[in-house]
Parts: C-alpha cells; sequence; structure tokens
C-alpha cells in the first residue's frame, strides 16, 4: 500500500477496475431496493439475536437458550455495529468527490461516539497527529489484527454490488485507518461476500470467490479454508469444526492474549463463516451457529445475516424478525441522522453512482452492471507474524517493577479490581527486566494523562503522551496500551520509563496510569 493513498479520492481509487470480457449482470429495480432493504434488516437482526450473548462463551461454545422477540430489533437502532459503518457512509456523501481516507478519518475521530480496541487506538493515533496508512500499522496499532473493521465494513460490500475488486479499493483505504494484515482482510472478505451474493446464490461459492479477495497466503485466509476443509469432512457437525479451528486459531491474538476474549479478526471471520456453510442458508439456524461459537456473537451473527440479506432480499426474511421493523423504520440510529429508511435511500444511491462510474449503466427498470470478479492486487501484510505472549508482568507483584518518585496504588473498581501504579510527578521513574523479543505497557489513558519517555536497552525510542479526552482502558480487556515494540532482538532487554515535565496542554495532569506488562516471544 502506497503511503500517498491518503490523498485519493474514494470515489476514484477503483476507476481503473475492469470486468473480465465486459462481462455485465443485470438485476431488476424492484430486486435490488429488496436486497438492499434485505442487508439492512438482516444487519440489525443479526446483532440482536446475538447481543445478550457478547463474550459469555469464551474459548467454549454458547450452549444456553437464545432468546427473540419481534421489538426487540429497536435496540439495533443504538448498536455501534451499525452506527458506526452508517457514520462512514454520512462522510462519504458529505465529502463527495473530495473524500479521502484522511477526511473520513477526521469525521471518524472526532465522532461523538465512544470505541474500542483498533478503533479507538486508531482515533487516538488521529488526535497524536498520525495519519492513515500509519494510524492502522502495527507498529502504531498493536490491534491491527482486530475484529474491528471486519465489523464495519458491510456497507462497502453492499454499494459495490457485483462490483468485487472496486469493493476491495474501498475497503483497502477506509481499512487502514485502524486495521492492517488480516485485520484489513476481514474487512475485505466480508465485503466480498456481501458483494458477490447480488448475483450468486449458493453460499459456498460465494465463500470460495470471496477468498479471491485477499491474498492466499495470509492467516485470515488459511483460518477461512481450514472451515471450508472441516466443512467438507463433518458437514454435520459444525462443534466438530469448530473445535479444529480452536484448536489451530484460537491462541494467535495479540490484543489480549492473557485472556480467553478474542475479538481476532480471522477467528470471528471463522465463527461467520462456521455459521454461513452449516446454516444451510436458513437465517435463523446461521445466526445461532455463529452465536454459539461464541466470543463477539452480535458481530459474527450480524455479519453472517447480512450476506442471506443481500442474497435472499427482505421479503424472504423470516417474519418474526422483520415484522417490527416497520415500526421503527423511520426512527435514527443513535449519534446519527440516519434511518432503515433513509440507510437504503443513501445505499441505492452510492449504488448507482458506482455503477456508472464502474461502465455500467441504468435503465428505466434494471441496473446493468460491469461484473468484476474477485481480486486480490498487493502485497502480503501480517501484521505480527512470529509474537506470541511469553509471560506478563502485573503491578501487583511488585518483585518486577523498580518505581522512584511519587508513584500511588489505584484501583478503578466497577467490574476492575486490579491494582494500578500512578505516577504523579515529572522524572517519576519505571524500570523493568525481560528477556524476549517484545514488550508491552498496558493501562489507561485519561484526561489527566501526561507524556513519558520510553527507554529500550539505554536508548530512547519513543515519547508517549497519555492524554485522552475521557477515560480509557479501565476493564481487563480493553486496557490501553501505552506502548509495545514486538521486533527486538531475542534476549534480556531493560525498560525505562520517565515522566516528562512537559504534557498535553488539553491535559489536566502528569499521570502515567499502568497496570501490567506483557512479554513476547518468537515462534
Amino acid at each position: 500500500m502506497k503511503k500517498s493513498i491518503i490523498y485519493i479520492g474514494l470515489a476514484l481509487l477503483s476507476a481503473s477496475c475492469a470486468a473480465p470480457k465486459n462481462e455485465h449482470i443485470t438485476i431488476n429495480k424492484e430486486v435490488m431496493n429488496d436486497k438492499v432493504a434485505g442487508a439492512w434488516a438482516a444487519k440489525m437482526i443479526g446483532v440482536m439475536y446475538g447481543r445478550e450473548m457478547e463474550f459469555k462463551a469464551l474459548a467454549k461454545t454458547y450452549e444456553d437458550s437464545i432468546p427473540w422477540y419481534p421489538e426487540l430489533i429497536e435496540k439495533a437502532l443504538l448498536e455501534d455495529d451499525i452506527y458506526g459503518q452508517l457514520s462512514f457512509m454520512n462522510s462519504l456523501e458529505k465529502h463527495g468527490k473530495n473524500a479521502t481516507t484522511n477526511l473520513l478519518a477526521q469525521d471518524f475521530a472526532n465522532a461523538s461516539f465512544p470505541l474500542c480496541h483498533a478503533n479507538l487506538q486508531a482515533r487516538k493515533n488521529i488526535f497524536d497527529g498520525l495519519t492513515p496508512p500509519f494510524t492502522g500499522e502495527p507498529s502504531n496499532n498493536i490491534h491491527a489484527d482486530d475484529i474491528d473493521f471486519q465489523i464495519e465494513s458491510d456497507f462497502i460490500g453492499f454499494i459495490h454490488p457485483a462490483m468485487t475488486q472496486s469493493s476491495n479499493a474501498m475497503a483497502d483505504s477506509i481499512g487502514r485507518i485502524m486495521a492492517y494484515g488480516d485485520g484489513l482482510y476481514g474487512g475485505m472478505f466480508v465485503a466480498a461476500m456481501h458483494s458477490i451474493a447480488f448475483y450468486e446464490n449458493d453460499i459456498q461459492t460465494v465463500i470460495n470467490k470471496a477468498l479471491e479477495a485477499i491474498p492466499s497466503e495470509s492467516t485470515y485466509a488459511l483460518c477461512i479454508k481450514d472451515v471450508i476443509d472441516s466443512h467438507k469432512k463433518y458437514p454435520d457437525d459444525w462443534r466438530k469444526t469448530w473445535s479444529v479451528i480452536e484448536d489451530k486459531w484460537a491462541k494467535h491474538d495479540v490484543c489480549a492474549p492473557y485472556h480467553d476474549f478474542n475479538i481476532d479478526a480471522k477467528l470471528n471471520g471463522a465463527y461467520i463463516v462456521i455459521g454461513l456453510l452449516y446454516g444451510n442458508s436458513d437465517l435463523q439456524k446461521t445466526m445461532e451457529i455463529a452465536i454459539r461459537c461464541g466470543q463477539d456473537t452480535d458481530c459474527n451473527s450480524a455479519n453472517a445475516a447480512a450476506v442471506l440479506g443481500v442474497m435472499q432480499g427482505y421479503e424472504k426474511l423470516p417474519e418474526e424478525f422483520k415484522s417490527h421493523i416497520p415500526n421503527i423504520a423511520d426512527k435514527h440510529f443513535l449519534h446519527t441522522q440516519s434511518s432503515f429508511n433513509t440507510a437504503k435511500q443513501q445505499t441505492l444511491k452510492f449504488i448507482e453512482e458506482n455503477i456508472i462510474r464502474h461502465g455500467g449503466k441504468i435503465t428505466e427498470d434494471s441496473y446493468v452492471i460491469k461484473l468484476q470478479q474477485a481480486k486480490f492486487n498487493g502485497q502480503l501484510e501480517q501484521s505480527f507474524p512470529n509474537s506470541k505472549l511469553s509471560y506478563e508482568m502485573r503491578m501487583k507483584d511488585a518483585k518486577h517493577w523498580t518505581l522512584t518518585g511519587d508513584w500511588k496504588d489505584f484501583v478503578y473498581g466497577d467490574g476492575d479490581p486490579d491494582l494500578y501504579k500512578v505516577a504523579h510527578s515529572p522524572k517519576d521513574e519505571l524500570n523493568i527486566e525481560f528477556e524476549g523479543t517484545g514488550v508491552s505497557l498496558l493501562g489507561s489513558w485519561n484526561v489527566d494523562g501526561g507524556k513519558a519517555d520510553i527507554y529500550i536497552d539505554g536508548k530512547h525510542v519513543k515519547q508517549v503522551d497519555t492524554y485522552y479526552r475521557e477515560e480509557a482502558g479501565k476493564y481487563d480487556v480493553n486496557r490501553a496500551y501505552l506502548f509495545h515494540d514486538l521486533n527486538l532482538a531475542p534476549g534480556k532487554h531493560t525498560l525505562k520509563l520517565v515522566v516528562s515535565e512537559s504534557k498535553n496542554p488539553k491535559s489536566s495532569g502528569n499521570k502515567i496510569y499502568l497496570e501490567r506488562a506483557l512479554v513476547y516471544h518468537s515462534h
């Protein structure tokens, strides 16, 4: 990915994408309208069907009941899985032909809604002066392989029916705000499935074609291929396939390797595909299986359901799931001025623009689309190909830490009982010794967060700014990574942190909140 992509208008990114042999497909306007409505409705249904089970099954399958009642769909108006991507659509519409990745990133960073993990780190990076693609690169974002872009990539496929190379080009731009490698490929893959589902009616075909949108040697693609192979071997036992994936891929998460919580894009992408393959195009069965795979159940259910929503259309969605949608169709999603009805119209507007832009045409009753077969254009990226957790050092175990200066104990409480140490004054110092190939410092950003200089083996490597507009890093699986370097030479190392006399002008203090360090090794 060339760094200059941040200056290229998104509307122009894929103008050169060509269809093979000038092949075209025709979709009736009523059918297109039905598919777009089905896409957004199924996304809403999927997120709410899986919402109550989110992270209730970690490293195990979910075996309890999955409740549903039609009015539950109204809570989809509050879901970040939807309003996050609607915000990107609104930015695209606002900026029009002048849209750039950087403008979208600025809108995203300054939006009012809260964020987590890769999205949160990207926002912090933008506040600290970085621009895409640097905001998503693993050296600046340890969450680069997380699920975030995969969750919010649906709309890219929705607005590129049968134009999968154009979908990929847009994903390759927007996704770099918060992702890299497998985190980026997850969004490309999901968007490609949606794009292909506009004209393919066989789930296995959709999945196989969508895999062509990402590099075949990527660990994301290899993980999905393992699902496909296991499905062939155990076509009637999704739990066996879940076990195959769990055994091979579940320990690859760099985001929170000290916990069974796992939002690695490829693992949760595998759960999406397990749901789709074993669900046999039945919406409820597809969602249920994706949910029972565990981890980020609402996101995975929503991504899987949306594929069927595109493929089958709104009219074929089960009445028990869609019956309440007309009652809320004009209500706004949280943090947006978008409703179900306006999202449909906005999607159709983008579809029409993309059809014309990419060599198709619009007749009185049909869309004639220049077909683009899925294809990956680029070089393989892998964020942390050799890093695995070796051990952790928590503040409650004082033997690991040498602290000098004004450090005080701190506990958040309210669901987070872990002991922090908080530096209060310039020149407060922390020292640790460790053996491995990488290290990260976990803690919190806050409104009174200060700056600190980091030294590895006596060499100054970075100054970190821990100010943030709100408290971030409170909960165990969503710590703020104050610093990370996973590319050290094997062996013994020292890390020194010194609180700086300077601080962000917006900060009310010089505090540095630290809770633990993680040490990694190559494998």
